[in-house]
């Protein structure tokens, strides 16, 4: 940080290309689809003009990461209600036996509907926490809430995921 704060472009261009990926998968699973690369630029511009008041010490990626959800619940606004018709997950890279695979697509389907159908705060939540492998700290931080807060709706969250797949196991 201290070598981008001195203003050497390499440096930045080792961060962006560093949290480039996790920022991405944020926007996607956030809702920004196919405009995700979009809100990742806008995020890591704002994140650049913002260097001067980013505290010395404080972890990069959970203030990242947080701009990038600001950033995507920004297009939403503006881009209105989504339809209930969303993009997939990224595909698995490793190719699994064709039933397997079946199964495997049905599977994350089914989950990333019932998280998609969750509110606005529990889906958030659940996808910092599982979707994207953030922990309490890094999720109430890009959150901006505070950890209970993060523990009270993650909870509820994962009570309505078992109740919308019940025949699924829905863990901790």
């Amino acid at each position: 940080m201290a070598r981008v704060r001195a203003g050497e472009s390499a440096a930045y261009g080792e961060l962006v290309n560093r949290h480039a990926p996790v920022a991405k998968r944020t926007a996607v699973f956030l809702g920004a689809g196919a405009d995700a690369d979009d809100v990742v630029q806008e995020a890591f511009v704002k994140a650049y003009r913002g260097l001067a008041g980013f505290r010395d010490g404080a972890p990069f990626r959970p203030w990242l990461l947080r701009i990038v959800a600001n950033e995507t619940r920004n297009l939403m606004r503006t881009r209105g209600r989504r339809s209930r018709r969303e993009e997939l997950a990224a595909p698995l890279d490793v190719v699994l036996d064709p039933a397997e695979e079946a199964v495997s697509l049905e599977r994350r389907t089914e989950l990333l509907s019932a998280v998609r159908a969750l509110p606005e705060p529990m889906r958030l939540v659940v996808t910092c926490r599982y979707l994207l492998d953030l922990d309490e700290a890094e999720t109430a931080a890009v959150l901006g809430w505070p950890r209970g807060t993060v523990k009270s709706r993650l909870h509820r969250a994962l009570g309505r995921l078992r109740e919308a797949l019940p025949d699924k196991e829905v863990q901790r």
